[in-house]
């Protein structure tokens, strides 16, 4: 159960901080910092067992028949990982503490860095290839939120879009990719999925998947072409910065690839493919640093060659390799983490990231600038830290398949000369920032060191590279062998991390990249107008926006082409498109229209009624002009359906439509008496023809397919919930057991689509002034009229007679007919009467409930009742029941289908009664304030 709590815990924590807020900074801050702290605790026995060589594994039955389950395993790589995201997540929340400014919220801002961190520790935790998508997709929506944060700034609203255009993207593209990895496989659980690598490299699926998998993989993990997302988001808070550069967010890919890789690599096109663009972004990337001014853009670039590093180390395809790529993304983690950190305290102090106005910095802030050098000579690769020694091992392997002639002397060519460049950048971060003369026009001066305890996590992580590069075998080593054993899936490759490997091959190359980079840092004012003359204006991200804008003007061309603003026409093409989609099968001849089935007899009963709704129907259409007469003979359709269901024997669907179609008269009502009470004809006669035989075609290609359907055998599944209703569900009532227990689901995502409907509408309609509807041009005398007093009196008592009808047909609803969709509307009925009679100043002085709240606590209660299951080892949204004595009353039965049932009831009366009060109040909006609409 720990993996278990170790997922919710960040989700759950993430409700703490903005109510902590409301007690100042700090407050939000510790608060925010003990969820990190729990998780932690949590892991250590997982971690333990991992290192025993019996990863834990936990599984919760969802849709078995579908092969989709709640799967948690932490092995190797996912306890690294975790360390990873909780270490440093718990330092970014400690330095976030003094960074942010006075006008940031801190409560919102941590409880998205917690939702963020829970959707990272969902990623590397979970085992399943669809549940890893939900988690996937979910930190693309909170470093969205996160990127945005500051949502003022016009650069962060854009950076926060991109990241999400170009990472959902990805996403569509990986969950193609999982879906073709579960047809070659079989099964979409990943600790099974990796013992198939062999079944899955011979599959003529085997390119394509890869193809759509590599997609995902590289566009959250920054891979050129995709690169460009990543430096526009350096418009987040520098503490989002730090935590999506180091530990998440871009890792994330890389992971991906480290997690599926004895089932993808080991062939020519993952070779070519992973190598080609992890080689390409390392050398884009690090080019790309030299020359970015701004000390996040330096960052940020240094970022994307780090992350083509280690995605080139993957695509080397060599067990060594991939031991090198899982240090470099340990390395990576902490010198990149301490870097961004550091430079979020000089733009804290100097007010400033512009590398040509902060100069001369060391004296000023010679604690900061210390540990910022420290960390940079890690991401150059210097002697004695930890950058150097992944660096080694990434030069002996280019190295070595040169040796082999694998890939020719390109390879180590290439590798020497991002490494160059690489200590070139860190070079100038060095130089121009601590020293270089003094600074210049800097808004905050002087500059002075930052708080100690904004300083003491970028002393913790420099202090990590410093100790792994000095004690290699007594730090980092036992991790390093877990993770990598986990990546490799077998046996670890031999490799010694040994500070001294002698005078070899990559200890040349390194020599060559430090000296080749100092002297290129040297000669970087001409280099610098060079790369002026020749690249000026070249941008990836504004060539994204150059076509987005295309896009969009593309889409507007065609949207005008089709819609040209009427309503008819819309409808016209909508019915004839569908019309079509139906019929040329049909016409086809393939088959005979009419099946095997005989026709029932039709008794005079069912005949009048199909007659009456008829005339109905053809009356509604009539009179569509005159709305009010309209609307009453249209609720004589409904009743005819309510008949229907009762002659056909479903008293559920009969209560049920019965109450809707009297809720949905009443709110039209309501609607009319904002509207023109009659039309003028407007549509021409041709128009009206072409309507009528529009409206011929699509009913009798309705009336056909119906036919067609009717009249062939159909295999059901009623007989298994007949079978199971009562001794599974334990309900006696089908209808209801199916909605709250077999298809709860279903029954859940219909509140939800309620409740978001109902918001959308009261969004429309907030702050809308309307006046009540005239009858060309004149408003109506009932418009005027004071509310009925005999009507006000007598719906006083019809209220809590409707309320214990509603309560009755509640209890019922398990074993007879009712529920609580059908009592929810009862007592929707009962308050919207009491709107209609008495007047909406005097019913809000009754009921004092917000119905926003009312909606919240109805969907809330119904998830919570699924999830509660779970504690029992049980599916989804599987109920309980039982049968208990109680005195005096005798036998009754009991069951957590209520509290769901309870939770519908909720939500159903929340969504009417807003849309109720959010209609009442336009007119007495619109005499309060004096405008009209």
């Amino acid at each position: 159960m720990n993996l278990l709590f170790i997922v919710l815990l960040p989700f759950a924590g993430a409700l703490l901080p903005p109510l902590a807020g409301r007690l100042g900074r700090e407050a939000a801050a510790w608060t925010a910092a003990i969820v990190p702290v729990l998780a932690l605790l949590l892991a250590l026995e997982p971690l333990l067992a991992a290192f025993a060589g019996a990863p834990m594994t936990v599984g919760r039955a969802w849709l078995p028949q579908a092969g989709v389950d709640l799967i948690l395993r932490m092995d190797g790589l996912a306890g690294l990982f975790i360390l990873l995201i909780l270490g440093i997540g718990l330092l970014i929340i400690l330095y976030a503490n003094y960074y942010l400014a006075e006008d940031d919220s801190p409560g919102r801002f941590f409880a998205l860095l917690l939702l963020f961190m829970g959707a990272m520790v969902g990623i590397v935790l979970s085992d399943h290839l669809l549940q890893l998508l939900v988690f996937w997709e979910l930190t693309s929506l909170s470093s969205f939120l996160l990127i945005g944060f500051r949502h003022r700034s016009v650069e962060a609203r854009q950076g926060a879009k991109m990241a999400l255009a170009v990472t959902g993207a990805g996403g569509l593209a990986l969950l193609a990719g999982f879906l073709l990895l579960g047809r070659i496989t079989g099964s979409y659980q990943i600790s099974t999925i990796l013992g198939m690598g062999d079944i899955i490299r011979a599959h003529p699926l085997y390119v394509p998947t890869l193809l759509l998998i590599l997609l995902g993989a590289f566009t959250k993990s920054a891979q050129f072409p995709f690169h460009f997302w990543l430096p526009q988001a350096m418009a987040a808070p520098t503490p989002v910065s730090a935590y999506l550069h180091s530990a998440t967010m871009v890792k994330a890919g890389v992971f991906l690839l480290a997690r599926l890789f004895p089932a993808l690599s080991g062939t020519d096109p993952w070779f070519f493919l992973v190598g080609g663009t992890g080689l390409l972004t390392l050398v884009y990337g690090a080019y790309s640093a030299l020359f970015k001014h701004d000390l996040k853009g330096l960052l940020a670039y240094s970022t994307i060659s780090h992350l083509g590093l280690i995605v080139l180390l993957f695509g080397i395809d060599t067990p060594l390799a991939a031991v090198a790529a899982v240090f470099h993304i340990i390395n990576h983690a902490t010198f990149k983490a301490s870097l961004f950190m550091a430079a979020g305290i000089i733009d804290h102090e100097t007010g400033t990231r512009d590398m040509r106005r902060i100069n001369g910095l060391w004296k000023y802030m010679p604690i900061s600038g210390t540990l910022a050098m420290v960390a940079a000579a890690a991401m150059a690769g210097v002697p004695l830290l930890n950058g150097f020694m992944s660096k080694e091992m990434f030069f002996a392997e280019t190295f070595h398949l040169a040796v082999l002639g694998s890939f020719s002397w390109f390879l180590p060519v290439a590798a020497t000369g991002a490494g160059i460049l690489a200590v070139a950048y860190s070079a100038r971060f060095i130089h121009d920032v601590f020293f270089n003369g003094e600074p210049v026009n800097l808004p905050k001066y002087p500059p002075h060191e930052a708080p100690r305890y904004m300083i003491l996590p970028v002393a913790v992580l420099v202090g990590q590279c410093l100790i792994v590069g000095v004690f290699p075998t007594l730090t980092v080593a036992p991790f390093l062998a877990l993770a990598s054993a986990a990546v490799l899936n077998g046996p670890l490759p031999a490799y010694n991390l040994a500070v001294w490997h002698g005078f070899n091959a990559p200890f040349i190359m390194s020599l060559v990249a430090m000296f080749g980079g100092i002297l290129l840092y040297s000669r970087r004012h001409a280099l610098f107008a060079l790369h002026d003359r020749l690249f000026w204006g070249i941008e990836a991200h504004l060539l994204y926006r150059r076509v987005v804008h295309r896009l969009i003007d593309g889409a507007r061309m065609a949207t005008e082409a089709i819609d040209n603003g009427s309503l008819q026409r819309s409808v016209a093409l909508l019915l004839l498109a569908a019309g079509l989609a139906v019929l040329l099968p049909l016409a086809s001849g393939d088959s005979a229209l009419a099946g095997d089935l005989p026709i029932s007899a039709v008794d005079p009963v069912t005949l009048l009624g199909a007659l009456l709704m008829m005339a109905a129907a053809l009356a509604t259409v009539f009179f569509h002009r005159q709305r009010l007469i309209a609307l009453i003979v249209l609720s004589v359709v409904g009743l005819l359906a309510v008949l229907t269901f009762v002659r056909f024997s479903a008293p559920d669907l009969a209560l049920t439509q019965l109450a809707v179609e009297v809720v949905t008269i009443m709110l039209l009502l309501l609607a009319l008496y904002f509207l023109p009470q009659q039309d003028r004809p407007e549509s021409p006669g041709w128009r009206r023809g072409r309507d009528l035989l529009l409206a011929l075609a699509v009913g009798g290609g309705c009336g056909l397919v119906t036919w067609a359907i009717l009249t062939r055998p159909a295999t059901t599944i009623a007989d298994y919930y007949l079978a199971n209703s009562l001794p599974g569900g334990g309900g006696a009532n089908v209808v209801n057991v199916i909605l709250v227990d077999f298809r709860g689901f279903d029954t859940l995502g219909e509140i939800t689509v309620l409740a978001i409907a109902a918001i959308a509408i009261y969004a429309l309609l907030d702050r809308l002034c309307l006046a009540p509807g005239t009858l060309y041009g004149v408003r109506p005398r009932w418009a005027f009229e004071r509310h009925s007093l005999v009507l006000a009196q007598i719906t006083r008592f019809l209220l809590p007679l409707a309320l214990m009808v509603a309560i009755y047909f509640f209890l019922r609803g398990h074993n007879a007919p009712g529920g609580g969709f059908i009592a929810g509307l009862i007592t929707a009925i009962a308050l919207i009467l009491q709107y209609m009679a008495s007047g909406i100043t005097w019913t809000q002085m009754q009921w004092h409930q917000h119905f926003h709240k009312v909606i919240a606590w109805g969907v809330l209660l119904a998830a919570a009742t699924g999830l509660g299951s779970w504690l029992f080892d049980r599916p989804f949204l599987t109920s309980a029941f039982g049968h208990y004595d109680l005195p005096l009353i005798g036998e009754i039965e009991l069951a957590t289908a209520m509290l769901f049932d309870l939770g519908v009831y909720l939500t159903v009366v929340g969504v009417v009664m807003l849309i109720l009060a959010t209609l009442a109040l336009l007119s007495r909006r619109c005499v309060e304030t004096g405008r009209c609409n």
